[in-house]
């Protein structure tokens, strides 16, 4: 051991002279090296002090316990020298062989590290750099790239906000119909299946032909490469985009009326018919998209949520801070809750509270009923006013269940007056009055959704696009395609469609370098908020030729079709009230059309 400090102390007191002779020549580094030797008053205490690297040795153990000094500390002294052929040499000329015997060493180290530093693609040492280089592919392997970091939270700007305008008509508002990428990577059941396989099975909104026809006009990206093949197969981190023409339905065309806005809480009237964020066939419909687009104001985050059909107060977070104040008092049930309904028949008076527990029994169409497995929740109602006809009632929820107020007044007798899931029919003629029901889930599900296809009114109903493909029995069934399946998708699409006129669509789709996702044609700012004659022409005439929405002429849901008797009324929490005024269903003198 002691040989070995030796030797080490020798060869450092080399590297520390201003000039070194290496067989008969005398070599001068450029500028001193950056290993000193401090504090060295015998072999036992050496202290090796490297600068560069910032790492200090207290002790003969710490020093000779890795190889970590000699493979990379006088590394670090050798690129201090002016020539590289210095570590090429043989040795020190001395007389002590030990010396010899570490500056072999230290040459062969250097060498090693000179060449890695030249190509350093040849190199297996060191740690490859993420991302840094190809994996060597195998022939027909393809390249998936790594995975990329996501924004963790939903978040919106004017880029999302610019993909499309509104218009009003007929008491309205309305999207015009936009280019829109569905992006998502491989999830772990479609690992080894096709491309072909995971569209028949999984994205049922379309029939089969369509992805075919829509995989040879480029709209199908696999890694951000078109695919016109469906028969890959997918493997894990695969990132699949799909480009669709989209339409959504309309809403109530009354404005947003902000009640309070402080810096720390956004409180808005939110109408009937309007989601509160993205979801399903909503997009730009939405109170997040249209306080954005026409407001500014975006970042927010949802402290509640309210029914598509249910209208009142909302409240959202400006900050995180408060955002996490806020779900600590829903938490703590420290926030009450008032709301309005008009229910069919006479409310008892006094006093109501209904303690029955509720279970989901769709999450896809937004069904739930009262049910022993159910979860906890109470109500509290009250009746307000009677008309003969139809009665007022104040709600109170003491729990935050899905539809609690709706459902616990379906099993009390008193549904809401046009409430289109459970004031419906299908329930019975009782209406699961009590509970009692007399068919089971999936008999319930088939039949409110039956009912619903049957009066044109499915778009009352939160389902999901392939539900509503399902309904509406489209065919879904995966098929093989064939050879011939092309030319039957086109005219399938259009009567007067040829292969050129898809294939320009699908141009039109990817050709805009400003706005990728954008329809084609005008699009004034100032026509928001008007309804006029040529935005509605710039909508209908938006055409794709593989878009099967823009074949079918729906009519228009009326504005009184898209709202329901259901209003937050007030929100109150230990420092803070917010209230809307009642809307007219709810007042004494309201008369039913």
């Amino acid at each position: 051991m002691v040989r070995y400090i030796k030797n080490i102390f020798y060869v450092l007191q080399i590297f520390n002279k201003r000039e070194i002779t290496l067989n008969n020549r005398t070599l001068s580094r450029a500028r001193p090296c950056n290993a000193q030797l401090t504090n060295v008053t015998n072999y036992s205490d050496l202290i090796c002090k490297v600068t560069k690297e910032h790492t200090l040795y207290n002790s003969v153990n710490e020093l000779s316990s890795g190889p970590r000094l000699h493979q990379n500390h006088f590394t670090v002294m050798s690129h201090t020298m002016e020539s590289t052929e210095m570590t090429r040499v043989s040795a020190v000329n001395t007389s002590n062989t030990s010396v010899n015997s570490t500056t072999d060493e230290l040459k062969e180290t250097c060498k090693r590290k000179s060449e890695e530093k030249e190509d350093p693609e040849k190199s297996s040492r060191g740690k490859r750099r993420r991302g840094g280089g190809k994996k060597q592919l195998r022939t027909g392997e393809r390249y998936i790239p790594p995975p990329q970091k996501r924004n963790p939270g939903v978040s919106f700007s004017k880029e999302h906000f610019d993909e499309t305008t509104y218009y009003f008509e007929g008491g309205l508002r309305k999207v015009r119909p936009y280019y829109f990428d569905f992006k998502t990577y491989c999830k772990g059941r479609w690992i080894g299946k096709t491309l072909l396989e995971v569209f028949s099975s999984e994205f049922r909104a379309e029939p089969l032909e369509y992805y075919v026809m829509a995989s040879k006009l480029g709209r199908i990206r696999l890694n951000e490469t078109p695919m016109d093949d469906l028969s890959v197969t997918l493997r894990n981190n695969d990132f699949l985009r799909n480009t669709v023409h989209r339409h959504e339905p309309p809403v109530v065309g009354r404005p947003l009326e902000i009640l309070e806005d402080n810096g720390e809480v956004l409180v808005v009237d939110k109408p009937a018919s309007m989601p509160v964020h993205p979801c399903g066939r909503f997009r730009h419909n939405t109170v997040i998209f249209i306080l954005g687009k026409e407001r500014g104001i975006c970042g927010l985050h949802t402290v509640h949520r309210l029914d598509r059909l249910t209208s009142g107060v909302l409240l959202f977070a400006r900050t995180l801070e408060v955002s996490q104040k806020l779900d600590v008092l829903v938490r703590d049930r420290q926030l009450e809750k008032e709301y309005v309904c008009r229910v069919e028949g006479e409310f008892p008076e006094g006093e109501i509270i209904c303690e029955e527990p509720i279970l989901v029994v769709s999450f896809k169409v937004g069904l739930c009923r009262v049910h022993p497995k159910g979860k906890d929740c109470r109500t509290v109602f009250q009746r307000l006013s009677w008309n003969g006809h139809s009665s007022v009632v104040r709600c109170l929820p003491l729990t935050g269940r899905t539809h609690q107020i709706r459902v616990h007044l379906q099993f009390l007798g008193y549904p809401i007056l046009n409430d289109p899931v459970y004031g419906s029919s299908a329930w019975g003629p009782q209406r699961a009055k009590g509970g009692l029901m007399g068919m089971s889930d999936d008999e319930l599900l088939k039949a409110i959704l039956e009912e619903h296809r049957l009066k044109e009114s499915l778009h009352l109903l939160d389902i999901p696009d392939e539900v509503l493909v399902q309904v509406s029995n489209v065919q879904t069934d995966a098929q093989t395609p064939q050879p011939e399946l092309l030319p039957r998708v086109c005219n399938s699409v259009s009567s007067n469609c040829t292969l050129s006129d898809v294939e320009q669509s699908a141009i039109q789709v990817h050709s805009s370098p400003a706005l990728p996702g954008a329809v084609p044609g005008p699009a004034d700012e100032n026509d928001q908020t008007e309804s006029t004659e040529s935005s509605h022409l710039a909508a209908t005439n938006t055409k794709d030729p593989l878009c099967s929405e823009c074949k079918i002429v729906r009519p228009d849901p009326t504005e009184k079709e898209l709202i329901m008797y259901l209003h937050a009324l007030r929100y109150k929490g230990p420092d803070f009230e917010y209230s809307t005024r009642l809307p007219d269903w709810a007042k004494d003198d309201w008369i039913e059309d």
